[in-house]
């Protein structure tokens, strides 16, 4: 039985939802357990998909076994680890080490994150683990969560473009129900009640529109409501931007190829 982990920042827990419900190849679904988590689960639980939940030492490592189906390990990490690129790059690179011993291949849920984590894939190139990160068509990997709903970089850039009149913010489901400790993980303010200062930087940074970005995904059950919020704050104007899953989807299948090609023991 191949076994892929998902590495992955907590703004990634709906795409990644997404694509364990739309993979009928899962035969079970293992969640490293820790502090970011319990989004994660509650969503599987809430979707009926059954998993189960274990402390990193607990997860076995990587078995040559006849098993049918995809074991799928869910490793969630906290949004607070891009306010420090370096912490980042040390953080995903560490958990990487990790996951290997335990896995056919790795896929991580971020993008460059100020660029900390673009020579990933070459730097863990002599592992037996095939390590994977979200990348576009043409081999560029995405910039941010942001980049990899859109569809990648020509259209963040076009969306930014039209963007006249003051710069958009832009707020994916997960950015919007978790605005607030996003804002102080960015450290436009030290308090995430703090929305005096918050206004200040935007102010300052020439903000003055909101993206409601429409992934099609419907987990976060209070976006709309959280957008409008975020938008009387801060007096910005929303608009309506659709979203992409595609590029999320190519980059899994392209992952789930890579192992089960390169595990024998997944040929008939």
């Amino acid at each position: 039985m191949p076994v892929i982990t998902m590495i992955g920042c907590r703004m990634f827990e709906n795409e990644i939802m997404h694509l364990i419900e739309n993979d009928p190849e899962i035969g079970k679904v293992l969640v490293v357990e820790n502090e970011d988590c319990d989004g994660i689960m509650r969503k599987m639980t809430e979707a009926g998909i059954a998993h189960t939940a274990l402390p990193l030492e607990e997860i076995p490592e990587k078995s040559a076994g006849k098993d049918k189906g995809l074991t799928l390990i869910v490793y969630m990490l906290e949004f607070s680890l891009h306010a420090i690129p370096e912490n980042l790059k040390k953080t995903v690179y560490s958990k990487v080490e990790l996951m290997a011993p335990r896995s056919d291949g790795v896929l991580l849920f971020y993008g460059l994150c100020g660029n900390v984590l673009g020579k990933i894939e070459e730097d863990f190139k002599a592992l037996d683990c095939k390590v994977c990160i979200l990348k576009e068509e043409n081999g560029d990997i995405v910039d941010d969560c942001i980049s990899a709903v859109l569809g990648g970089r020509g259209n963040y850039q076009k969306a930014l473009k039209n963007g006249r009149g003051g710069a958009t913010f832009f707020l994916t489901p997960m950015w919007a129900v978790n605005w607030r400790e996003m804002l102080q993980a960015a450290g436009l303010s030290q308090d995430p009640n703090d929305i005096e200062m918050s206004k200040f930087v935007f102010d300052y940074t020439g903000y003055k529109k909101v993206a409601r970005l429409n992934t099609g995904l419907a987990y976060e059950k209070n976006f709309d409501a959280c957008v409008k919020e975020f938008a009387t704050l801060f007096e910005f104007e929303i608009t309506d931007l659709e979203g992409t899953l595609q590029l999320v989807e190519n980059c899994y299948a392209k992952t789930k190829a890579s192992v089960f090609d390169a595990c024998p023991h997944t040929q008939a």
